[in-house]
């Protein structure tokens, strides 16, 4: 009897293995048998031509110059794989479905027939079902271009590699290793860098102060017009940030903008605002505190409202001083409440490429580098790809980026208390 068990499921298995649906049909499955080996011959008909050509091709990027196009052949490749592993996962569950019905032989049971096969899968599959057809969408619209952006890291793709005239071949890390070892490349990398994280860090820092500071401020009992003075103070928020960022350039402008005018009125120098690269990261951080102080005074003011005056008043009795008050009580819960929302907009402050492009387009330029001197990742690798058409090293820094982006917020996300303590804030 142990012997008969054994080969039951393992034979079941086994012709699974070799064909879909034959381990149905050795289970007596015999619709379900048929389906799923119907199943399978159609997937190989329909997709045999693009396995074909799109396998040939990302291993060779072509051979033959004007008849090959390299990227059409590598963008067919990742589609070929994608296709591939969704095929692999329904091999299996075909496989793990044989098995389990021939276990269910093996103890006495009768296999499932086609209208409680049925049954099943649309009582215990209906969630995978109705996620199904956005779940596919996710994976040609966000996994897909993704593969391919880090496919062409590993390319030599630029101006003088471009299909169909020239061929694009496989380089592996060389993209990488040139970043930080070709004098032009390295210090563009670094130079860049540098101001990306300081943009980061100062631009959401003190925009997140700021707003906190007003928000706090406003919720004082003996501020009168708040309403008022909120809606105000938000009106920023409303007028779209590329119109504002296009106006504070005119405002900007060396040579007619009415700031370096209003400073020569008073005595004061004129201040090369778009052509020296440190007075511009001063304007390019002035802009972004102007457009990202409203947000943050919304959201403080809605976590200052739900904290409990009883708080506060417990806090008098014990006679704490308003600083206390708001170091130990106000600054913990709004962080306890924000942080997640603050890590988002220090990611988008990462990648925050309209400031710095509609402003200056990442310049003034700086002699010995690829990058302008106000650019930051996202905005260097916007020009490498439509300026200078290195799509190879802009694939290799947009790599890299995501990279950072990815720890960094990870990280954070573990490290914070809100994660860690959700049921302090009800």
């Amino acid at each position: 009897m142990k012997g008969r068990t054994w080969r039951m499921r393992h034979t079941a298995g086994l012709l699974s293995a070799l064909s879909m649906g034959l381990g149905q049909l050795y289970n007596r499955q015999w619709y379900k048998g048929i389906f799923l080996l119907l199943l399978e011959f159609s997937y190989i008909g329909i997709f045999a031509d693009l396995f074909n050509m799109g396998l040939w091709g990302i291993v060779t990027l072509g051979t033959v110059p004007f008849r090959d196009d390299s990227v059409q052949l590598l963008a067919k490749g990742i589609v070929a794989l994608i296709v591939i592993a969704f095929g692999l996962f329904f091999y299996v569950l075909n496989i793990q479905d044989a098995v389990r019905v021939a276990k269910m032989r093996e103890r006495g049971d009768r296999p499932p027939g086609l209208w409680q096969t049925w049954r099943t899968v649309t009582d215990k599959g209906y969630p995978y079902l109705i996620i199904a057809p956005g779940f596919l969408l996710l994976v040609f619209v966000v996994l897909f271009p993704l593969l391919f952006m880090v496919a062409l890291a590993f390319t030599n793709y630029d101006l003088y590699h471009s299909p169909p005239a020239k061929l694009v071949d496989w380089v592996g890390w060389d993209n990488f290793i040139n970043l930080f070892r070709l004098d032009l490349w390295k210090n563009s990398l670094i130079s860049v860098f540098q101001w990306t994280v300081v943009w980061t860090l100062i631009s959401t820092t003190v925009q997140f102060a700021l707003g906190l500071l007003l928000a706090v401020l406003l919720n004082q009992k003996q501020v009168k017009f708040k309403r008022l003075i909120r809606t105000v103070l938000i009106l920023p928020w409303a007028v779209p940030p590329f119109v504002s960022v296009l106006v504070f350039s005119m405002m900007f402008n060396d040579s007619f903008g009415p700031i370096n005018g209003m400073l020569e009125s008073i005595g004061l120098d004129h201040i090369p605002w778009m052509t020296d690269p440190f007075w511009c990261k001063v304007a390019i951080l002035l802009i972004q505190f102007w457009l990202g102080f409203p947000f943050n005074l919304a959201l403080c003011t809605g976590v200052l409202q739900t904290i409990s005056s009883d708080l506060y008043e417990a806090a008098d009795v014990d006679g704490a001083t308003p600083w206390q008050k708001f170091r130990h009580i106000t600054l913990p819960l709004v962080l306890y409440a924000t942080a997640p929302l603050l890590i988002v907009q220090y990611a988008g402050n990462f990648n925050n490429f309209n400031v710095i492009y509609l402003f200056n387009k990442g310049g003034p330029a700086v002699p010995g580098q690829t990058a302008g001197g106000t650019d930051i990742l996202i905005s260097w690798v916007y020009k490498l790809m439509f300026d200078t058409s290195k799509f190879n090293y802009a694939a290799t820094i947009s790599v890299i980026i995501g990279l950072v982006v990815v720890c960094f917020a990870v990280y954070q996300f573990r490290q914070t208390r809100s994660f860690k303590e959700e049921d302090l804030i009800q």
